[in-house]
């Protein structure tokens, strides 16, 4: 899968090459694939984030969605005009769009992303996949697993999924992501889709997918020979199946724990002992109506990973916050807790 996408966007990259579209970054594998407790066997989902720069002559501004309830984080990427006038001599056959009259400008280049990959003025998630999309289903003739395999495009409006079978046998399901970083760091606005029952194409939630990958990494250095953690999460993966609480509120669960319990006192592990404190610890939140996000507020979050700097400072975010602004919906988690425990 990996080799796969890179093959994918490099193609990619030169066929746009001369064109104003966004720059394609090589991808980044994120997600439980990557983390190292996919599911086992072929049913695992290969993540990947690629990450896209503006084009010549064009930039990208961050805005927050304001319009979002928290603890969720949105945004709105406006794509803006770039005097290019210093440097439009080292590239052939380019004008400045900022400063150089529209008619100047017919027959040469046009602001591509402005017209074609935007709504308004902001960077639109629908279009972003429809133009990938198309790239995609365009080169795979190109490449050489074409002749061996058969692709096959899967419904996603906020990322491109895409099934890769041989002798209509599947190989794998890839699941491509597409985000603008924020800064030098190693979060993202992303194309990911949320839990919201409606998300306009204009939005891009904050995504921390990256750092979660650094951090199991990290984890991984620490006990490279104790993988119990990810065996727990395996496991509450299936536990999880039709639950009402998400795998992501266990793995933030996961790495509160181990952060907070010494490794070198886990280095026999067990993974089902792990899990009666994720479950101990999951109880305890659902008290207290708080489970703090990971990555904001917390000063156990390994240094290696490159936050915002406003992230290390800033106010814990409670990923439970709901369950403190409504009784019922509190009353809720706690019989789905009790299933769960059950199970």
């Amino acid at each position: 899968a990996e080799g796969l996408m890179f093959a994918f966007i490099c193609t990619i990259r030169h066929r746009l090459s001369n064109s104003f579209f966004p720059v394609l970054e090589l991808p980044i594998g994120v997600g439980s694939a990557f983390e190292g407790w996919g599911a086992c066997g072929g049913d695992s989902i290969y993540r990947f984030l690629v990450p896209l720069k503006p084009p010549h002559g064009h930039t990208f501004h961050l805005e927050p969605d304001t319009a979002g309830e928290m603890p969720a984080r949105n945004f709105r990427i406006r794509v803006e005009l770039l005097c290019s006038c210093t440097t439009e001599q080292r590239l052939e056959n380019t004008q400045c769009f900022l400063h150089h009259p529209e008619e100047d400008l017919r027959g040469i280049q046009a602001p591509v992303p402005l017209h074609t990959l935007c709504t308004g003025y902001y960077l639109d998630v629908e279009k972003t996949v429809c133009w990938f999309s198309d790239n995609l289903k365009a080169v795979w003739k190109d490449l050489s697993a074409s002749s061996q395999s058969l692709l096959t495009m899967l419904p996603s409006s906020r990322s491109c999924k895409f099934e890769v079978t041989n002798d209509n046998q599947k190989i794998f399901t890839v699941d491509v992501v597409f985000g603008v970083q924020q800064g030098n760091s190693d979060i993202f606005l992303s194309s990911q889709a949320t839990e919201a029952t409606f998300t306009p194409s204009t939005t891009w939630p904050e995504s921390y997918d990256l750092a979660e990958v650094k951090f199991f990494r990290h984890i991984a250095r620490q006990a490279p020979y104790n993988n119990f953690h990810l065996k727990c999460l395996q496991t509450a993966a299936r536990i999880l199946v039709g639950a009402g609480f998400s795998t992501y509120t266990l793995k933030t669960v996961v790495m509160h724990l181990l952060t907070i319990i010494p490794l070198s006192s886990q280095c026999n592990g067990d993974p089902l002992l792990f899990l009666l404190d994720a479950f101990q610890y999951l109880r305890n939140c659902l008290a207290e109506k708080c489970l703090h996000h990971f990555f904001f507020g917390n000063e156990k979050v390994p240094k290696e990973i490159v936050l915002p700097s406003h992230f290390r400072t800033a106010e814990p975010l409670n990923i439970f916050q709901h369950l403190a602004q409504d009784p019922d919906a509190q009353a809720k988690a706690w019989q789905e807790f009790l299933v769960l425990r059950d199970r």
